[in-house]
Order: C-alpha cells, then sequence, then structure tokens
C-alpha cells in the first residue's frame, strides 16, 4: 500500500523546488502555466460563492495568497442560504476545513472533498446533514458539483498541500461576494444576520489575502479573530501518505 502511495503522489507532485517562488515580492508575480505546477505541494485555501457560482483556488506565494485558478461550479442546489437539516437539499453557507481523511479519490462522483459538515457553527445550531462534498460528474443533491476536468486540479492541489504539511485546508463558503454592494441588495433577506457573520471573514482576506482565523462563540456566532504567530510547518514524507478509503 505504501509502494502505490507513494507512486501515486509522485504524479500527482513534480520533483521541484519551491524556493525561488515562495520568496520576494509573490503580488506581482503571474502564475504562468509552468509556475502553477511548481506550486504544487504549497498551501491552498479556496473560496466559493454561490451566486456567481464560482470556486477559487488559492496558493501561498512568499506571505499572501494568490489566485491560482477559478472554476465554474457545475451545479449545486437549494439557492442562497445556508444548509439546516438532512434531505432540504441545500449547499452550506460558512466557513469549513479539510484534513486528509476527507479526501476521496475513488467517489461515485468521480473523485470527491468532503468539506466537514457539520461544523461547530453547524451543531451549535441543531443543523444536520452528512456527506456535503466538492466533487465531479456534474450533479448535485446539496454538494458543490464541478466538472470532472475542474475536480482533478483541485483535488491535485489540495491533496498535494496535506501530503506536504498543511494541517487542513480552508474552504470558505459564501453566498455571493460580500461587497457592501450585494450585502445592501440582500439586506430584507430571511438569511440577512447569519449572512452579516460571514462576511468579516471575507473582508478580512480581501485586506490581508490570508485565510481568516474562525472560531464560534459560546453563543454560537461566527468570530473572526487576528491569526496567533504563525508556527514553521515541516513537510511530510511522501512515503507516509496513506490513501484514504472510498466514500
Amino acid at each position: 500500500m505504501r509502494k502505490i502511495a507513494l507512486f501515486i503522489a509522485m504524479l500527482l507532485i513534480p520533483c521541484v523546488s519551491f524556493a525561488a517562488l515562495t520568496g520576494g515580492n509573490s503580488s506581482a508575480l503571474s502564475i504562468s502555466k509552468e509556475n502553477k505546477q511548481q506550486l504544487m505541494g504549497s498551501p491552498v485555501y479556496v473560496q466559493i460563492f454561490k451566486e456567481e457560482r464560482t470556486l477559487e483556488l488559492y496558493v501561498k506565494m512568499g506571505e499572501q495568497y494568490q489566485l491560482l485558478d477559478s472554476f465554474r461550479i457545475c451545479n449545486y442546489s437549494g439557492g442562497l442560504g445556508p444548509k439546516q437539516r438532512q434531505g432540504d437539499f441545500k449547499s452550506p453557507e460558512g466557513f469549513y476545513s479539510v484534513q486528509r481523511s476527507q479526501l476521496k479519490p475513488d467517489s461515485r462522483f468521480y473523485k470527491a472533498i468532503n468539506i466537514g459538515f457539520p461544523n461547530a457553527y453547524d451543531r451549535a445550531h441543531g443543523y444536520e446533514g452528512k456527506y456535503l462534498m466538492i466533487h465531479g460528474a456534474c450533479v448535485s443533491v446539496g454538494c458543490y458539483a464541478m466538472t470532472d476536468t475542474g475536480i482533478d486540479e483541485i483535488f491535485q492541489y489540495v491533496t498535494a498541500a496535506l501530503i506536504f504539511g498543511q494541517p487542513q485546508v480552508q474552504v470558505s463558503i459564501y453566498p455571493f461576494r460580500m461587497t457592501d454592494a450585494n450585502m445592501a441588495r440582500h439586506k430584507y433577506s430571511y438569511y440577512n444576520e447569519f449572512w452579516k457573520q460571514l462576511k468579516p471573514g471575507y473582508d478580512y482576506f480581501v485586506q490581508t489575502r490570508q485565510p481568516p482565523v474562525v472560531s464560534v462563540s459560546p453563543e454560537g456566532r461566527y468570530v473572526v479573530s487576528k491569526p496567533l504567530a504563525s508556527t514553521p510547518v515541516h513537510p511530510q514524507l511522501v512515503s507516509n501518505y496513506a490513501l484514504p478509503k472510498a466514500e
């Protein structure tokens, strides 16, 4: 099994040096196709915007996260607003995280990434549901469905980041780009008070190009706080990577 895992990881991750790309002023660096391959294994961050049907994949370059690629969401269900109960067919909104055990390379929907619903906020409010994914096959009953080509690229970068030592990949899911204008446009929505809790996370990333640090208060509200001083992450050996079980 270890030999198989090593072989697959080697296919996913070119043996290149990331040092030239992660130093200096990365905000001015254009990410070419060649550079994208060299960034495989760097930390990544995912943002999803329902209304715009867009998934954005960011990669850490230097001290900030830069947009690596933007993908059209092929399908999602249930309209705007958070998922609240099993069978409501809604796709989640909020702040989630992905660890290696949540990767499903042999999903019946081609490839899948379990986003980790319900999270602490969802559980605090009694929200229920399971197997909420970002996956391929372009069909959704509560998941975010991509084309198979799209999930291939997303899956590779998320997998590589986790193999090389990123403890978890954050996934921030918003109903729309949470600009002041869009918030005003939706101010009479039933979900407006919930969306106000998400906006600080969106604003934080716009201002800092860093994923927001999010917790849940005892009252069951999302709280965005300043991150603690970062600690070095030591890369894992590819040979230690175990293939996750299929769902």
